[in-house]
C-alpha cells in the first residue's frame, strides 16, 4: 500500500450497495451469475438462511466482494457457504491484498459463528492450509447463432436422440411464468432421482429477483408438456440450471431436444454466445450426458477451512449413509414428494 493510500476496510453490504454491487460483479473478469447480489434475497426469502454478504473498500470505491451463506442442520451439519445453491462464489477482487482481506474476515466470521466449515466453491483451488474436494465439474462450451451448426456439434448417438425429437414434432416455448409447469416436471424428475425438491416459491422468488434474467424453456409433444428447464442469463452466458422431463418423454428424446432448442433459442433471441451447463459429480448419469453431449469437463474446486475434529463433508448421493433415504424418496407418491420434500431441500445447499 502506498503512503497516499487508505487502508482497504470490510463491512457488511447494505441494502443501498445492492447497485454498486451488481456493478463491479459485471465489470470483474472472473465473475459469475452466482455473485449477483440478488442471491442473498434468494437464500433469506425462499430458505430462511442467514447470509454474510461481504464488501472490501478503499478510498472510498468497492475493491472486492465475497458473498457468504449459512446452512445449518441436524443431518448436514454447520457451514458457511460462498454461495449455497450455486456452482461457484469466491472472492471477487481488484487486489491479492483485497482478497486476503475478505478470506480473513471470511475466517474470524466462520470461527466466531462456530460452523464446522468454511467452504468456497470455485474454477481454482485455494492455497493450504485450505483442503479441496473435486468432486464437482463443470461444463462450457460456445454456441453458434446457426441451428445446423449447434447440431453437428453434438456427438453422433446424442444427436440422433435430438433428430428424434424433430421427427417427433417436439415443439419449444419460453416462458416467463416458471413455477407452475417447469417446476411441475422438475419436481417429478428430481423425485425420481430420489431427491428432496425445493419449494415451488424458490422458483417464483428467482424470477421475481432476477427478471428477464431467468425465464423456462418448455417441450410439449401433442400440447403435453415433456421437458421443461428454467433458465439464468449473464452477459453472454446461457445457463440451463433446473431441468428434467418425465417418462413419456424418454421415448421422444425431449431431453436432448430441450437443450438443443435452447442453444438456438439463446443464441438467437438473446445474443448468447456461450451454453454454460452446470456443474455434475464425477462419473454420474448427469457428467456422462453432458460429455456426449459435446462438452469438455473443467474441474471445479471446493475448498473447505474445516474447524478442529471436524471432517470434510460428504453429502454426496454416492454416500452409503443417503442411499436407503434415496431408494425410499424415489417410491413416495408425487404430491407427497412435493409436500415434504422442502424441509429437506432447504438443507442441501
Amino acid at each position: 500500500m502506498s503512503p497516499t493510500q487508505t487502508p482497504i476496510t470490510v463491512r457488511a453490504m447494505q441494502p443501498q450497495d445492492r447497485a454498486t454491487w451488481d456493478r463491479f460483479v459485471h465489470e470483474a473478469d472472473q465473475a459469475t451469475f452466482f455473485h449477483l447480489s440478488g442471491w442473498q434475497m434468494v437464500l433469506e426469502q425462499a430458505f430462511g438462511h442467514r447470509t454474510h454478504y461481504l464488501l472490501a473498500e478503499q478510498d472510498g470505491t468497492l475493491v472486492g466482494i465475497l458473498p457468504l451463506g449459512r446452512i445449518k442442520s441436524f443431518l448436514f451439519g454447520d457451514a458457511l457457504i460462498s454461495t449455497p445453491f450455486c456452482v461457484t462464489g469466491g472472492v471477487l477482487a481488484t487486489s491479492e491484498a483485497a482478497a486476503r482481506m475478505l478470506e480473513q474476515e471470511a475466517h474470524s466470521l466462520a470461527q466466531s459463528l462456530g460452523v464446522d466449515y468454511l467452504e468456497v466453491r470455485s474454477t481454482i483451488p485455494m492455497p493450504p492450509p485450505w483442503v479441496t474436494k473435486d468432486l464437482y465439474c463443470t461444463f462450457k462450451k460456445e454456441i453458434a447463432a446457426d441451428a445446423t451448426a449447434n447440431l453437428n456439434a453434438i456427438s453422433r448417438k446424442q444427436r440422433a436422440e435430438v433428430r428424434r425429437g424433430i421427427t417427433q414434432g417436439l415443439t419449444g416455448t419460453i416462458e416467463q411464468e416458471v413455477a407452475q409447469t417447469c417446476y411441475d416436471i422438475y419436481s417429478e424428475s428430481v423425485r425420481n432421482l430420489g431427491t428432496p425438491v425445493f419449494p415451488r416459491r424458490y422458483f417464483s422468488i428467482l424470477k421475481q429477483i432476477f427478471g428477464n434474467d431467468c425465464d423456462a424453456l418448455v417441450i410439449r409433444h401433442q400440447s403435453r408438456p415433456v421437458a421443461a428447464v428454467l433458465n439464468f442469463y449473464f452477459r453472454d452466458h446461457v445457463l440451463p440450471y433446473y431441468g428434467g422431463g418425465i417418462a413419456a418423454g424418454r421415448k421422444l428424446g425431449a431431453t436432448h431436444f430441450m437443450y438443443w432448442d435452447l442453444m438456438n433459442r439463446s443464441a438467437e433471441q438473446r445474443g448468447s454466445r456461450m451454453f454454460d451447463f452446470g456443474r455434475s459429480k464425477v462419473g454420474s448419469g448427469s457428467y456422462d450426458f453432458k460429455r456426449y453431449f459435446g462438452f469438455e469437463p473443467q474441474p471445479l474446486y471446493y475448498s473447505y477451512l474445516l474447524k478442529p475434529g471436524h471432517q470434510m463433508p460428504n453429502v454426496s448421493p454416492n454416500n452409503p449413509k443417503y442411499r436407503a433415504m434415496i431408494r425410499m424418496w424415489q417410491r413416495l407418491p408425487l404430491g407427497v414428494s412435493r409436500w415434504i420434500g422442502p424441509l429437506f431441500a432447504k438443507y442441501l445447499g
